[in-house]
């Protein structure tokens, strides 16, 4: 037991000190532990040397002998009872790694900055694969005589997307998920590109203008606003049904220009409020479900989808206003 019960051997105001020289250079007693199963009689000295610690000791307590033992409770002497040793901290090994919360601010705007970075790469590709089909009179006429063409782009589109929704391995992990990605990219591309050669050149630059308008305001509202999008995805799901029958429904009544602008009217506004819906997925923070910054393929992938989506519809609704 201690003389003073008040004072710890590690507190620099206790009176006295230790012995001079140090711990003994065999450690401590032999395995018979103290007299009497204690510590000594007469407890501690009750003040340090008056010099002090020695000098350039790291801490000022002196450097532990071979074979010395941990103390009192400790990674070694002077520590106090449940202060973890060597190995045993909070953190461990890779805390860099494993103490990160993917909800801090600086992951998540690294994430958000490499999405946009991926995004804008895929539409200018698409912007790319529309202006040359569009304007160039050759791959227009290459394009109708080889419309088996149409159908091979449209495979690799619905395979990429099946690969990327359903398998995380592929799209977590580079640079598979890139190549995924990239197949991807160009074959919706060309897809656009076949479909906006059926209209006129000034109404698909219209469509890409007012496009990129509304996705331009709807990425800064949902960045602003203080309504939470991210708990409609049921909602949102519903009316992509709905909007499907009616697309169904609506191929048995073709030539029915009312009909044609309902639909398209509708489906831009959907997909309108997708973009909402998975800009606030990305930015994470105050909003209630928020998407791994691991997924930045993922969330490109859907953030491209739905300005693509919203594109072909405001074309349809330029091409039937036209008709």
């Amino acid at each position: 037991m201690w003389q003073n019960p008040g004072v710890f051997p590690g507190d620099q105001s206790a009176q006295g000190g230790y012995p001079q020289g140090g711990y003994p250079q065999g450690g401590y007693p032999p395995p018979g532990g103290y007299p009497q199963g204690g510590y000594p009689q007469g407890g501690y000295p009750q003040a340090y040397p008056a010099a002090g610690y020695p000098q350039g000791v790291p801490g000022g307590y002196p450097t532990p002998q071979p074979g010395f033992q941990p103390g009192y409770g400790g990674a070694g002497y002077g520590e106090p009872a449940g202060y973890p040793g060597p190995g045993q901290g909070s953190l461990g090994e890779d805390a860099d790694v494993k103490g990160f919360d993917f909800n801090e601010q600086s992951i998540r705007k690294a994430f958000i900055r490499k999405v946009y970075s991926i995004l804008m790469c895929q539409l200018l590709v698409t912007l790319a694969f529309i202006t040359l089909f569009v304007y160039h009179q050759p791959t227009q006429m290459w394009v109708r005589r080889n419309p088996y063409m149409f159908w091979i782009a449209f495979a690799v589109v619905i395979f990429c997307l099946i690969v990327m929704s359903c398998c995380g391995n592929v799209r977590r992990q580079a640079p598979m998920n890139f190549i995924f990605l990239g197949l991807f990219t160009v074959a919706e591309s060309f897809l656009l590109g076949v479909t906006s050669s059926m209209y006129d050149g000034t109404a698909v630059m219209m469509a890409v203008g007012i496009t990129a308008a509304i996705c331009l305001t709807l990425t800064i509202f949902a960045m602003q606003t203080k309504y939470d999008f991210t708990a409609m995805g049921g909602i949102l799901l519903c009316a992509t049904i709905v909007l499907l029958l009616f697309g169904i429904i609506a191929m048995f009544i073709p030539g029915n220009r009312i009909v044609t602008l309902v639909y398209a009217s509708l489906g831009a506004l959907l997909f309108s409020v997708y973009l909402v819906y998975d800009t606030q997925l990305m930015m994470g923070g105050k909003h209630k479900y928020s998407i791994s910054p691991e997924e930045y393929v993922f969330a490109a992938l859907n953030l491209y989808l739905d300005v693509i989506n919203i594109f072909v519809y405001i074309l349809t609704i330029i091409g039937a206003s036209r008709d």
